[in-house]
């Protein structure tokens, strides 16, 4: 699927790690480093600005390396950038660890997936049917 993007930063356009990912990595484009305290959150800019087909989303993610090594992940996750956006592409990230964490340019900071989505047209009933779990959340269906 082709996504028009606007670059205006010096880093190259987010790619797949590999052939199989379905995340493409981004990068942070700010001009000075940004420190990240231990449970600081900070909005950090890509440079990037997205033409996304309608039926479609971006959803930001958090790199699973990043906040295993880090203690850095994405706040509002999986984000979602809204076909009709034209905005920079941002992305709130937070430290979750006891240490700080500093952002530079070009430093990989999340990913993007490119996923399709259908809208919703309500049906508003009296009642549901019934089902083998019915109320049930939250940890009810056991630890095993």
């Amino acid at each position: 699927m082709i996504v028009k993007v606007l670059c205006k930063s010096s880093n190259p356009l987010p790619q797949y790690a590999t052939s199989l990912s379905a995340g493409m990595d981004v990068r942070a484009d700010n001009d000075e480093p940004i420190v990240l305290e231990p449970l600081q959150r900070a909005l950090v800019p890509t440079g990037l600005y997205l033409e996304i087909p309608a039926g479609y989303e971006v959803q930001v993610r958090p790199r699973s390396g990043l906040a295993a090594k880090k203690g850095v992940t994405v706040l509002n996750s999986p984000g979602t950038i809204d076909a009709d956006y034209r905005g920079e592409v941002k992305v709130i990230l937070v430290n979750l660890s006891s240490e700080a964490f500093t952002v530079l340019k070009g430093e990989r900071i999340a990913q993007l997936v490119l996923s399709r989505h259908e809208t919703i047209e309500w049906e508003e009933v009296e009642e549901l049917s019934e089902s083998g779990r019915a109320t049930g959340g939250f940890g009810s269906t056991g630890v095993k």
